[in-house]
């Protein structure tokens, strides 16, 4: 982390866990751990926990997000959710392009980006997941994906709103599987994503941006991913929902 340089955002990613009830039980057992800190700390619940999730941290410095939101302000898109709509009941982030989206509901990188750029419109800061399979890992194209990623993402943004934007490297092969990349490689990913920033937008813009790791990061190893130099912080999934764990890899991230 160079806390110096840009913001580090711990951000849990509850996926469809909790009811309304559970929620507020579960982000009153760490909401002010971080309070006082440089540290943002994002909830990221299902949206029917989002105002109850608002509610129970209000008074702190956590921020809620949501899961995902669609590209159209309105109009006969069922199931889906606007910027506007999230922004009323006050998230003030959202997750886009998760793994899971992309391998379930036929996100890509087009969508992704449309979705992206309805987030900045309306006030919401994106987390933008971008990650490669396991078999692309091990076929050696890891950094043909990411920057392939990364260019298509952030197709037609200005430099201040990919400064805006948070990213989140999640190799696909990590996601729930209980795999982590070793320290070594999520550093390394995450400095090949900053790299490709710089190429695109400038080396000022690149160390503005915050990227985080997202795959299986824990009470545990949270740590010593965390002292990589370009990993700002976590995108957390499972370890998110157990409120000691999460609170470890808080103040991980405070030290």
């Amino acid at each position: 982390m160079k806390k110096d340089l840009r913001k580090v955002v711990i951000a849990g990613n509850w996926k469809m866990n909790k009811t309304r009830v559970q929620a507020a039980e579960l982000i009153n057992q760490f909401k002010g751990v971080s309070d006082g800190s440089d540290v943002q700390v994002v909830v990221c619940v299902p949206y029917t926990n989002l105002e109850t999730a608002v509610g129970a941290v209000k008074g702190t410095s956590v921020k809620i997000g949501a899961q995902n939101v669609h590209f159209e302000e309105s109009g006969a898109f069922t199931g889906e959710i606007s910027a506007a709509q999230l922004c009323e009941v006050g998230a003030e982030y959202v997750i886009i392009g998760h793994s899971e989206r992309r391998q379930y509901f036929g996100e890509t990188d087009e969508t992704v980006n449309l979705r992206t750029k309805a987030a900045l419109k309306s006030g919401l800061i994106p987390i933008m997941c971008v990650g490669e399979s396991l078999d692309e890992r091990e076929a050696g194209i890891t950094e043909e994906i990411l920057s392939t990623q990364i260019k298509l993402d952030f197709t037609g943004f200005t430099a201040d709103e990919v400064k805006k934007t948070v990213i989140a490297y999640e190799p696909i092969w990590a996601i729930g599987t209980g795999k982590t990349a070793t320290a070594e490689q999520a550093g390394e990913a995450c400095g090949f994503i900053r790299g490709v920033i710089a190429k695109l937008y400038g080396q000022d813009v690149a160390d503005s941006v915050t990227i985080q790791y997202g795959g299986s990061m824990n009470a545990k190893n949270a740590a010593e991913l965390l002292a990589q130099e370009d990993v700002d912080g976590g995108l957390i999934g499972g370890a998110s929902l157990v409120a000691a764990d999460f609170e470890v890899i808080i103040k991980a991230a405070m030290a």
